[in-house]
């Protein structure tokens, strides 16, 4: 069995909330399709200032309107929540030293 090693406190820093985390990676995802505000909002049925909103984590989306920027982007909710995964774990790698943790079994 593996020795466990000890991970540093991050008291110092508070988790993200979801709705910021959603927003960035929901603007990230129509970035890289360069389209605008207007286009995606027209196709996913909700107006250009909520998407903005959305994506600016000001307003916390529903499921309903998360599935629709989503097929409006072409993306699914596991591109989505794979996107936001590795974005915390880019984030909490300085915290950690920049060191991967494995876990042997």
């Amino acid at each position: 069995m593996a020795d466990l090693l000890p991970l540093p406190s991050r008291t110092d820093e508070p988790d993200p909330l979801w709705r910021h985390l959603v927003g960035e990676r929901l603007r990230r995802m129509r970035h890289g399709r360069d389209e605008t505000l207007a286009e995606v909002a027209r196709r996913a049925g909700v107006s250009v200032q909520y998407l903005s909103e959305v994506e600016r984590g000001l307003k916390e989306p529903s499921s309903e309107i998360v599935a629709a920027v989503l097929g409006a982007l072409g993306g699914t909710l596991l591109d989505l929540t794979s996107g936001i995964a590795d974005d915390l774990r880019t984030a909490a790698a300085p915290a950690y030293g920049g060191v991967a943790l494995a876990l042997a079994a």
